[in-house]
């Protein structure tokens, strides 16, 4: 059992280290960070933030689905609060949830902007980001790929209002989930 003290400090040094990454993203963007950068803000020397993260790609998955864990836990949240019974509403309330939680959030909102947007997809397709975002809307894997694509598309290339998005997700996105869920429950 002596382990667990250090476990804990190590998750903790971790969280420390991408707090300081998410500070940089968005002030730098994702792409204009180095570790090195990174481990000055993180107040640590780079052999210890390699120790962590061997590489940007390893810590950038690793804050990806930090935030994806997050971002699916509070819109998971807001869909049970909003207590709909119907399962296009649930979907519609999950993707756009899903894609005002990015927003709203600068550290996210900054993997959007057009010269880091390829980072970001390339992150999302990871099944880490997949299962922490995609399966807080839906339970199937797969519909919960494609999801988390919408919610990407959404983000990269946004309509031109909310309302607008939200007749996009009604109309294209909830239909289509739906309709699946219904064929591969029978």
């Amino acid at each position: 059992m002596t382990g667990w003290i250090g476990d804990e400090r190590a998750q903790l040094a971790a969280e420390k280290i991408l707090d300081a990454a998410a500070g940089l993203f968005v002030e730098r963007g994702v792409g204009g960070v180095g570790m090195g950068e990174i481990a000055a803000a993180a107040g640590c020397s780079r052999a210890t933030l390699y120790r962590y993260f061997a590489d940007r790609g390893q810590l950038h998955m690793a804050f990806v689905h930090r935030e994806a864990v997050r971002v699916g836990q509070q819109v998971a949240a807001e869909v049970h609060a909003a207590g709909t019974t119907d399962p296009a509403e649930a979907v519609t309330l999950a993707v756009l949830g899903a894609v005002r939680r990015v927003r709203e959030t600068p550290a996210l909102a900054a993997w959007f902007r057009q010269d880091d947007a390829a980072t970001s997809s390339s992150v999302a397709q990871s099944s880490a980001v997949i299962e922490a975002l995609g399966l807080s809307m839906v339970p199937d894997p797969l519909a919960a790929r494609w999801l988390v694509r919408v919610v990407l598309s959404l983000l990269t290339v946004p309509g031109r209002d909310d309302p607008e998005e939200r007749v996009m997700v009604e109309r294209f996105v909830a239909p289509a989930v739906v309709a699946y869920a219904t064929r591969v429950t029978r």
